[in-house]
């Protein structure tokens, strides 16, 4: 990680979708799958990733609306637990600025995002032969299914932040 790169974890849905969308864009170094616990009361753990990326590249700004997009964000449905909606941070200078971003993003979506700021206490890597899920298997069914119309939807309303493999991919 260099000086200036940015370190936070995301959660929403499945860590294999989250990890793909996140390996398809420019400014991201490094993407990391598995599992995140927070501080009590959410301190089970839930899936998710760690994303480093160069915010001089992908502005934290763009990083959130496209991790809004891509997962229910203002959907409180049942799998909460093990899908938390969350942006994990390590410092509380970031979750600060984090806040501030997604009540700026709130104004974009009809109902209220259910996504929450939570410190990342604890963090533990998915079995290797689940790491990179999509970029090994992409014609899987579950990537077919879940994945695809993901990465479709950063191709259509995101373009400008793509990894050139993914925009040649069309």
């Amino acid at each position: 990680m260099t000086e200036a790169e940015v370190k936070i974890g995301l959660g929403g849905g499945c860590h294999w979708c989250t990890e793909a969308v996140f390996q398809a864009i420019a400014g991201i170094s490094r993407v990391e799958q598995g599992f995140i616990s927070s501080d009590p009361p959410d301190n089970a753990w839930s899936e998710g990733v760690i994303v480093t990326f160069d915010p001089a590249v992908l502005p934290l700004e763009v990083l959130i609306e496209i991790h809004l997009r891509t997962h229910s964000s203002t959907s409180a449905h049942k799998m909460r637990g093990k899908y938390r909606s969350a942006i994990y941070v390590y410092d509380a200078g970031t979750g600060v600025k984090i806040g501030r971003v997604l009540h700026a993003l709130q104004r974009g979506f009809d109902a209220p995002l259910v996504t929450k700021v939570l410190t990342l206490s604890a963090f533990k890597a998915s079995d290797e032969r689940f790491r990179n899920y999509y970029l090994s298997g992409p014609d899987r069914p579950f990537c077919k299914t879940y994945i695809d119309p993901k990465l479709a939807l950063l191709r259509k309303d995101y373009g400008r932040v793509l990894r050139e493999q993914v925009e040649a991919a069309e």
